[in-house]
């Protein structure tokens, strides 16, 4: 019987944009998480955002790649709206052909392979059985951080002009299954190999906090707490959605 291993969670870092939980201290190719896609409580007017997802990279210490997929919800003008998505930094988001609703279980993986520069995402409603998958090479591949995030987005114009967006009202959303590879070993997020930091979202965006994991390091819940200033409706011509990397700050 293998002996069990002390394992530390650093303390909590703060992010204008994320809550979740990342993994650091190792080359990752492979991320995977599935969560429950929460319903919006919409304001009557303006609009708010907030995104679900896995990635690799984009954590303090990258390259300042983030290689990612995973959903949204969002509320515009007083009407939710519920989508899926990849994202590859700098490179803005794209779309996928995939409907989501609330309640649906989603699945997502992203892995890396350094070698051939490529990185490919996987995006699965396990509810209604529509699957996406692609694989790009990035301009940039991050593989030194994974993460689990429930984020508010920024909206971007030429790359370098953004404006971070309120957060939406998502109540909680629950992960689970979640895992990573690093040199050929799979992991859960508190596995010893590497180091995990919880990560609160506050700031003019909105706030959210995840809460302690599971005892096997695999589930964690994420909970809105905090009203954000509504927003009028962003002009969509030009604009593009954007999912930053994260400046981490340990509090």
């Amino acid at each position: 019987m293998r002996a069990l291993a002390l394992v530390l969670v650093h303390a909590a870092a703060a992010s204008s944009n994320w809550a979740g939980y990342a993994v650091t201290g190792q080359t990752f190719t492979d991320v995977k998480g599935t969560w429950v896609q929460p319903a919006v409580t919409c304001p009557a007017s303006g609009s708010t955002y907030a995104a679900f997802w896995v990635g690799l990279g984009g954590a303090s210490g990258g390259n300042g790649g983030l290689e990612q997929t995973g959903t949204e919800a969002d509320c515009r003008n007083g009407v939710a709206s519920y989508s899926a998505w990849y994202e590859l930094l700098p490179d803005g988001s794209i779309q996928v052909p995939v409907v989501v609703a609330p309640g649906d279980t989603i699945s997502a993986e992203v892995a890396a392979d350094t070698t051939a520069g490529t990185a490919t995402m996987t995006l699965t409603d396990l509810t209604n059985g529509q699957t996406f998958t692609t694989q790009q090479t990035p301009s940039i591949l991050d593989d030194s951080s994974a993460e689990w995030i429930a984020e508010a987005p920024s909206q971007c114009l030429g790359g370098s002009r953004c404006i971070q967006l309120a957060l939406s009202n998502f109540g909680t959303v629950q992960f689970s299954g979640s895992s990573t590879t690093a040199n050929g070993h799979v992991g859960t997020i508190t596995d010893a190999s590497w180091s995990a930091t919880p990560i609160e979202l506050g700031g003019g965006a909105g706030s959210a906090v995840p809460a302690a994991l599971s005892p096997d390091g695999t589930a964690f819940a994420v909970a809105f707490t905090q009203p954000a200033p509504v927003q009028p409706l962003a002009p969509r011509r030009h604009w593009r959605r954007h999912r930053g990397g994260l400046g981490l700050r340990v509090s």
